[in-house]
Parts: C-alpha cells; sequence; structure tokens
C-alpha cells in the first residue's frame, strides 16, 4: 500500500471519528435547549422542537455531503493506484454503509409510531366487529327479540350486577301492578323459603366436585345464607321459590327451545323474563320486558 492509500484511511477514519463527536455534542446541546423551556410554556416548546429537528437535518446532511466527498476522492485514488485491487474500494464503501445509518428525528418517530398504532387498532376494531356480526351475543339476542315480537314485549335493560333476577322480578312486580320488594327482602324471602322446604330443593343440588353427590344439609344453610346476604346469582331453584312466595307463574324465554315457567297451577299474570347465556362476559343474565309500545 503506498502513501495516497494509507492517506485515505487515515482521513476516512478522522472524518468518522469527528462526525461522533459531532452527533454527541449536538445531544448535549439538545439536552441543554430542553432543560431550558420554562414549565408549561407549549408555544417555546414546539418551538424548541421544530429548533432541534433542524439542526438534526443539518448535522445529517452535512455528514452525508462529507462522506460523498470523501469517498469520491477515495475511488479517483484507488483507481489510479496500480497495487490495489478493486475490492478495497467495495470494503471502504461498505464500510461507509455500516458506520454511517440513516438518521430519523425522534419526532419522526413518535409520528410513525402514533400512526402505526392507530392503524392496528383500527383493524382491531374492524375484525372484532366482523365477528360480532354472527357471533354468539349477537344470533341470541336476535333469537329472543323475535320471540319477543311475537308476543308483542320488548327487552327491558337489567344491571348486570348479581343481582339481575331480583331485580327483574321486581320489574314485573311493577309492570303487572303486584306489590313490589326491595332486593334484599326478595333474597331473604328466598333463602326462607327454599329453607322450610329444603326437601324439595336438596335433591336438585349437587356438589362442585367430581363425585357429584347431592350436597349435605350443611353445604345447603350454606347455599341458602349466600342467597340471602351476597350477590349470588340466581337460577332455576330461586325461580321456583319466588314463584311460590309470590303466588304468581314465572315464564323465562330463551333463545333455544320453549319458555320455561314456574308455577303453573298459580293464577294471574305471568313475570315475564329474558335469560341470556351471551349477553355478558361475566356468565348467565335475566332481563324483563315491557309492551312493546311503552318506552324500554
Amino acid at each position: 500500500m503506498d502513501m495516497n492509500e494509507e492517506t485515505i484511511y487515515e482521513d476516512i477514519d478522522d472524518l468518522l471519528k469527528r462526525h461522533r463527536q459531532e452527533k454527541k455534542d449536538l445531544q448535549a446541546k439538545i439536552q441543554s435547549l430542553k432543560k431550558s423551556i420554562p414549565k408549561g410554556d407549549k408555544k417555546k416548546k414546539k418551538e424548541l422542537t421544530d429548533e432541534i429537528a433542524q439542526l438534526e437535518k443539518d448535522l445529517e446532511d452535512r455528514h452525508t455531503r462529507e462522506l460523498k466527498e470523501v469517498k469520491g476522492t477515495e475511488v479517483e485514488l484507488i483507481g489510479n493506484s496500480d497495487t490495489c485491487s478493486e475490492s478495497i474500494g467495495d470494503n471502504i464503501n461498505e464500510n461507509l454503509t455500516e458506520k454511517v445509518p440513516t438518521k430519523v428525528s425522534r419526532a419522526q418517530k413518535r409520528r410513525e409510531k402514533k400512526e402505526h398504532e392507530a392503524r392496528e387498532r383500527e383493524k382491531r376494531i374492524l375484525e372484532q366487529a366482523e365477528k360480532n356480526r354472527e357471533g354468539p351475543r349477537v344470533i341470541e339476542m336476535n333469537s329472543i327479540t323475535k320471540v319477543l315480537k311475537d308476543l308483542n314485549l320488548q327487552i327491558h335493560n337489567i344491571p348486570a350486577d348479581g343481582n339481575c333476577l331480583y331485580l327483574a322480578v321486581n320489574h314485573q312486580l311493577q309492570v303487572t301492578g303486584k306489590p313490589t320488594y326491595t332486593v334484599s327482602e326478595l333474597r331473604k324471602k328466598t333463602a326462607n323459603f327454599m329453607r322450610v322446604h329444603k326437601d324439595d330443593f336438596i335433591p336438585f343440588m349437587y356438589n362442585e366436585d367430581d363425585d357429584g353427590d347431592i350436597i349435605s344439609e350443611e353445604s345447603f344453610e350454606n347455599y341458602c345464607k349466600e342467597v340471602e346476604k351476597t350477590k349470588l346469582w340466581g337460577g332455576q331453584l330461586e325461580l321456583k321459590a319466588l314463584s311460590n312466595i309470590l303466588t304468581c307463574p314465572i315464564k323465562v324465554i330463551q333463545a333455544t327451545g320453549p319458555p320455561t315457567i314456574q308455577g303453573e297451577n298459580f293464577k294471574g299474570p305471568e313475570l315475564i323474563l329474558t335469560y341470556h347465556r351471551h349477553l355478558y362476559r361475566l356468565g348467565e343474565h335475566y332481563n324483563s320486558t315491557l309492551p312493546q309500545e311503552e318506552n324500554v
């Protein structure tokens, strides 16, 4: 290698070293500028952000221009040398490319990130909307709505808070003009009725473990306490008790199969509820009903 070639490599290394130092100096300057912004001064912050972006761009443009100039000189000298192979120039080009990546400003990175997140969010919304169009929740609701329409009824929404069965029953008592109760009163009446008539309920209650045995009297009493004191969800057993307590039939409309009726032997207007398996992720839910001409 002759003196000219050695000088080229020394010049390139010095240039890259200087570029690295200038980038560090600029970052230090940027940090100093940011600290100088008065707290809460949005206008000053925006002006400084634009100024920083311009400083970064100016430095990047100058570095790119200087590298191109050195690169052009280097290729010319190597092309005129009889002692260097063509591969030396290729290696230098590769090194320059690797050492000087295109710099993207922080502001641009933030914009690109926000745009990417927005696109991903929109994509997920569209995908979920497509799934919901034929999902079990929509299918179930359409089926129940169709049954209610034939009965000239519509759904009256009840909050999903664990008390939905008792709230729905109480709403139906209002609709049919019967005496109403608080949720606590209905729960207490239900628990007491089940205790008094435990022989009518225990045979239909099983342990949750794998043996499938009928629950003990102690477990039955614990269950009644939960009915009375907690927001334990109600089901067919509680409907049976409520029908007897209120001495009226309770009809439950569901998406599949015929309606279920508790207390068919009682006279008077039915309390009509709807039963949903898929309306909420938490589990089963009961709603009340209203005549179609009334507002929900």
